[in-house]
């Protein structure tokens, strides 16, 4: 029944979007897949908790996108040792490439809010990103903090990546503000909140950074990639200025021609920041995003059947935690999660 209510879904989009091309959808290059893969049976969850600056993990209940539990007894898996000792925003990032399968990395943001304010650490706050790598998802070593920015940057926030077949490295993506090189102290007024890229093969060595959005007066934060398939993309951003989350397609690369499906204005969802986005393992098509309400419980599960469409709706939040903040989710295997709980036992 599934699959037929997903063949029916298919065509009726098809039929009232007669102007879209049908494309081919390869996700092989991303580790990802918007098809239904019996071979992903969960997903893992990396967050931080708010005042807790570490890096949780959660595994699911079964194969559901949307009911997780944490592992490792609730405690974190990963603290920071270097930096401000503090980590927020981690993203878990499949290997792509050679390393597909093989490597893992988890990045983060070096923050430890309890040890400084909002003001100083968007003036004088980290210029890195932490790494950790992992060649099973159990064991994660050799974490480094890797400054990427100048010294004219306030700070890095929330770091993502997404493997670009085309250049066959990870670009990787930030958000930092800028003050004139003059202001050495950084005490005048700072540039705009922009989106920055460099490209990398192994999360040592990053090339010169340059902007990737620049939105300002706006001030925009938060970016995360879902891959689409031939060379298309969707990206979810917060508005700081805004405090809202909305999203853009690119059907022509990273670096191609974005639109923001139902216009300019059109938004995901207010009083939010941290879009996280995966695949259904097992619902052709369907995706998922989590939208982190920072004011309140932390993150919301959301769902589409219509990426490209920019067509989200709130799933039922029943079975997914309260409180879990800034991260991200990644489908894995039987095997995988089997290793991962008897590592880190819920």
């Amino acid at each position: 029944m599934r699959f037929l209510l997903s063949i029916v879904a298919l065509i009726t989009t098809t039929l009232t979007a007669p102007h879209e091309p049908i494309q081919s959808l390869d996700f092989s290059s991303y580790g990802l897949t918007s098809r239904a893969d019996p071979s992903l049976t969960r997903y893992l969850g990396v967050f931080f908790l708010g005042d807790k600056p570490s890096v949780y993990f959660y595994l699911s209940n079964g194969n559901n996108a949307i009911s997780l539990k944490a592992l490792n007894k609730g405690t974190p898996v990963i603290n920071p040792t270097k930096g401000t000792q503090g980590v927020r925003d981690p993203s878990i990032i499949a290997g792509g490439g050679a390393e597909a399968g093989k490597k893992w990395y988890i990045i983060g943001t070096d923050l430890n809010i309890g040890k400084t304010t909002w003001d100083a650490s968007q003036r004088t706050g980290s210029r890195g990103i932490f790494v950790w790598e992992s060649t099973d998802l159990v064991n994660w070593t050799n974490e480094r903090l890797v400054v990427v920015e100048d010294e004219t940057a306030g700070m890095v926030w929330a770091p993502a990546a997404v493997w670009d077949a085309a250049k066959a490295q990870y670009a990787v993506l930030w958000a930092s503000k800028f003050y004139a090189a003059s202001d050495s102290k950084h005490t005048g007024s700072p540039s705009a909140i922009r989106i920055r890229t460099a490209y990398t093969s192994d999360f040592k060595t990053f090339s010169a950074p340059k902007d990737y959005i620049n939105y300002s007066p706006t001030n925009i934060i938060d970016i995360d990639v879902l891959p689409l398939g031939n060379n298309a993309y969707a990206r979810f951003l917060k508005d700081e200025s805004a405090k809202t989350v909305f999203m853009e397609v690119s059907t022509t690369g990273l670096f191609g021609t974005w639109s923001r499906p139902g216009g300019n204005n059109a938004i995901i969802e207010k009083g939010v920041e941290g879009p996280a986005s995966y695949w259904d393992n097992q619902v052709d098509g369907k995706a998922h995003l989590l939208l982190d309400f920072y004011g309140s419980d932390g993150y919301h599960p959301y769902n589409s059947a219509d990426v490209k469409g920019g067509k989200w709706s709130a799933s039922d939040r029943g079975a997914f935690p309260k409180n879990l903040r800034h991260g991200s989710v990644l489908p894995v295997t039987d095997a995988q999660a089997t290793a991962v709980s008897a590592k880190w036992p819920a």
